[in-house]
């Protein structure tokens, strides 16, 4: 049986930086996308030289604003990953959209290349916290950007959604999460606004009325109690689906699974070796690939499956640990999970071990007593 792979492409160009946002991204160097796309794939196609004989389970482009590319640049992208790579019929083929960024020709465009799902950028419902996170959208393009994905047959739809905002308070969230679960998307993707050191909130941190934590952990559980009632199952911190439509890719890398990146600042895991390649566009554009290459020791990788596989609702599987790493988790770790439980961050389930509801409300305290 092949050994599976997950594929991820990064598009860096954006018509403009969020307020918010830290990813490897510019809002000023489109001029530069003929140049990349064409370096990114050559790098798709050498990759096959080393990978070509795993299978690729799932395919996500991501950035950056995939959406923003002329139409035919992804197209042509999908044909170099097809040529070199064995896809699977049934793999899970994803892209970043921005609303009023893709239009009816883009949408079939990713159709007729075998793109089968879509994770659209709403974030808010209200146009005044669309303004202060300084996206470059309105409702009404997410309206018209979401009617003609359908129209266009798009069947697997993920929205993104950002809380705690500046100004944002409960009443204006609910409102949000109602507006979007009456769409009845296949995945929504909920997170809470983190401060990222850099960033332009990060800049002008003083100028702004932030969500403050009791309020921030209101609104967590929120969402959790309006999307389950509305058919959604949680099954990963900020991810909610309905039956059988989990994000694939996203679930390889918490189940630490192999994947390939392609773009500047892309990183890769396979064969226990971490790998990324230089943030540099103008290095990457001369040729320049891997910066960092990092093998981890079976001491890192059972630390990762743990705080990986902590995220998921599922939590982690005694068995799937065992056959792994040929220990249990309770050797490995008898301290941590001894004072998890004691503490009521996780409890034993038949399978292994997940987290509590409260331990989900500090997942990074309890995530870190594994490292």
């Amino acid at each position: 049986m092949m050994s599976k792979l997950a594929l991820y492409i990064h598009i860096p160009f954006c018509a403009r930086k969020c307020r918010y946002c830290d990813f490897l991204s510019f809002d000023d160097r489109y001029a530069l996308t003929g140049r990349y796309i064409d370096r990114l794939g050559r790098e798709i196609g050498d990759g096959a030289d080393e990978y070509g004989e795993y299978e690729v389970s799932s395919i996500y482009i991501g950035g950056g604003t995939p959406s923003i590319l002329r139409t035919g640049m992804i197209g042509d992208l999908m044909r170099i990953v097809h040529e070199a790579y064995d896809v699977d019929e049934d793999a899970e083929i994803s892209i970043e959209v921005n609303p009023g960024s893709a239009d009816a020709a883009k949408l079939a465009e990713y159709r007729s290349c075998g793109i089968n799902r879509l994770s659209i950028g709403l974030q808010s419902a209200h146009d005044h916290e669309l303004i202060t996170l300084g996206r470059i959208h309105t409702l009404a393009d997410f309206e018209d950007t979401y009617r003609t994905a359908r129209e266009a047959g798009f069947d697997n739809i993920n929205i993104d959604l950002i809380s705690a905002i500046p100004g944002q308070d409960t009443e204006s969230w609910r409102s949000t999460l109602d507006y979007v679960t009456a769409l009845e998307p296949e995945h929504i993707s909920a997170y809470s606004l983190q401060l990222e050191e850099g960033t332009y909130f990060d800049d002008h941190r003083d100028e702004y009325d932030w969500v403050d934590e009791d309020t921030d952990r209101e609104m967590y559980h929120m969402t959790a109690d309006v999307l389950g009632n509305a058919g959604y199952d949680r099954y990963e911190i900020s991810n909610y689906a309905r039956p059988g439509y989990e994000c694939r890719h996203n679930i390889v890398y918490w189940r630490g699974g192999a994947y390939l990146g392609f773009g500047i600042g892309a990183a890769s895991y396979a064969d226990g070796v971490r790998f990324r390649n230089t943030d540099s566009i103008e290095e990457y554009l001369k040729g320049a690939g891997c910066t960092e290459s990092i093998p981890l020791s079976e001491s890192d990788m059972m630390a990762e499956f743990m705080f990986l596989g902590l995220r998921m609702t599922a939590g982690v599987s005694r068995k799937e640990f065992e056959d792994r790493f040929f220990r249990s988790i309770e050797d490995v770790y008898p301290h941590q999970i001894g004072e998890c439980i004691r503490d009521g961050l996780i409890t034993d389930t038949q399978d292994g071990y997940r987290l509590t509801d409260r331990g989900s409300d500090i997942s990074n305290f309890v995530f870190a007593k594994f490292l």
